[in-house]
């Protein structure tokens, strides 16, 4: 038992945490493209933190729950609407068989994640349950969601304790201007001085060419020297920023290829990823440089901040199971 969908979305697929450990074999990592937004949809369903979620763009799916569970929606605001009527995100919604959850058109952000309190059964392949489109493994039978498509839950969770606690503020996006911090390397030696200063002291443009694999930017001409734009492959890390000969930006997403023969002017720090994830077209970008300590100073600082939010619920829920098991 678990869920039908009457519409499979424009772009949907399952997707976790990542599939680690296989780049050097040519497999794609693959995994959510904000992690943040994924990490909160299952905290608060009372999931783990690598369970797999539906991911979805622009158009959202419709989907028929053949079982009772509970749920969470985050990442962009897609409306979401439980038969017609409007649901919250960023909460834990408890649904019903029968009931039909119908997700709109991205408002906000660009990428929307649903998550299923006991998981999805879909099976695990290398080590993740992630989707790889180009080598047509995991997820669902490793390509995107159609309509009529059916996935069962792990397991039949129908409430879990504290819902009305379920919940975060939802996270605003559209802001004129985005900031990505961005660490220097490893090829910024193949850039003139000028060129740097342009990267560095810029404005560029999210462009309509965006997806799993990368966001392409335009703006002002990032200039090389006498290196030139082409290097001989290296791996290619989620967040690296490519300048090929044209100068124009292109950050490397989650479905990035494992090798790249163009030069790497920076990597955007993993805490931004997010952020950037959920541009789009027309939105502007600035970068600004940190040091690698001062971003593995922000990362830690942010994984504390999760790790406490993640302790609050489960002391929360374990403290409410003690004193229903002593009322009986």
């Amino acid at each position: 038992m678990g869920i039908v969908f009457n519409k499979g979305g424009l772009f949907t697929t399952v997707q976790d945490y990542g599939r680690m450990g296989y780049q050097n074999l040519g497999f794609h990592v693959c995994g959510v493209m904000d992690r943040h937004a994924y990490w909160v949809a299952n905290l608060l369903v009372d999931n783990t933190d690598r369970e797999a979620v539906i991911e979805f763009t622009i158009c959202g799916p419709t989907l028929y729950f053949t079982s009772d569970t509970v749920i969470c929606i985050t990442g962009g605001d897609y409306d979401p609407k439980i038969n017609g009527e409007k649901i919250p995100m960023y909460q834990a919604v408890e649904v019903h068989k029968g009931d039909e959850l119908e997700m709109g058109f991205c408002k906000t952000g660009t990428w929307g994640y649903i998550a299923f309190a006991g998981g999805l059964d879909v099976p695990v392949v290398m080590g993740s349950r992630s989707t790889d489109i180009k080598c047509k493994l995991g997820g669902y039978e490793g390509r995107p969601i159609r309509d009529g498509d059916e996935i069962d839950f792990l397991s039949n969770v129908k409430s879990l304790p504290l819902m009305k606690e379920r919940k975060l503020e939802t996270p605003e996006y559209g802001a004129e201007v985005v900031e990505l911090r961005v660490t220097m390397g490893p090829q910024d030696d193949h850039f003139t001085q000028e060129g740097l200063g342009t990267f560095l002291d810029s404005e560029y443009t999210v462009t309509s060419q965006c997806d799993r694999m990368g966001y392409r930017l335009e703006g002002p001409v990032i200039e090389h020297n006498e290196l030139g734009a082409d290097i001989i492959s290296d791996g290619i890390a989620k967040g690296a920023i490519q300048v090929p000969n044209s100068g124009q930006p292109i950050i490397m997403m989650s479905d990035r290829q494992t090798l790249g023969g163009y030069t790497k002017i920076a990597n955007v720090i993993s805490v931004d990823i997010p952020k950037l994830a959920q541009c789009k077209y027309p939105q502007k970008i600035r970068f600004s440089q940190v040091s690698v300590e001062e971003a593995q100073r922000i990362y830690m600082m942010e994984r504390e901040r999760m790790m406490l939010l993640n302790e609050r619920f489960i002391k929360k829920s374990l403290r409410h199971r003690l004193f229903n098991h002593w009322k009986k």
